[in-house]
C-alpha cells in the first residue's frame, strides 16, 4: 500500500516519471502520432499541473520538452 504523501518530488530531469504521470493522467487518449503532434505550450502546462512536480516554468527547455515527449510515446507503446 503506497501513499502519494511520501513520493519524492518530481524535477525536469525526471523525464521518465514525468512521461509516467502524463501516462497516467490521459492514459490511452494520446497515441504516438498524437503526443508528437502536442504544442509545447500544453504539454508545459501539464506537466506543471503533475502531482509532486516541483519544477518550475522558468527551469523548463525545449530540450526537456522533447525529452519528455519522447519518454512519453514509449511509456505508451510499453502499455500498448
Amino acid at each position: 500500500m503506497t501513499s502519494k504523501i511520501f513520493e519524492l518530488p518530481i524535477h525536469w530531469a525526471d523525464h521518465e516519471d514525468i512521461a509516467m504521470g502524463l501516462y497516467e493522467k490521459f492514459g490511452d487518449d494520446f497515441d504516438e502520432s498524437k503526443i508528437y503532434r502536442i504544442r509545447f505550450t500544453d504539454l508545459l502546462e501539464w506537466i506543471l499541473s503533475l502531482p509532486n512536480f516541483a519544477g518550475t516554468r522558468e527551469e523548463s527547455s525545449e530540450g526537456h520538452l522533447e525529452q519528455i515527449q519522447s519518454a512519453w510515446v514509449y511509456e505508451w507503446r510499453d502499455n500498448q
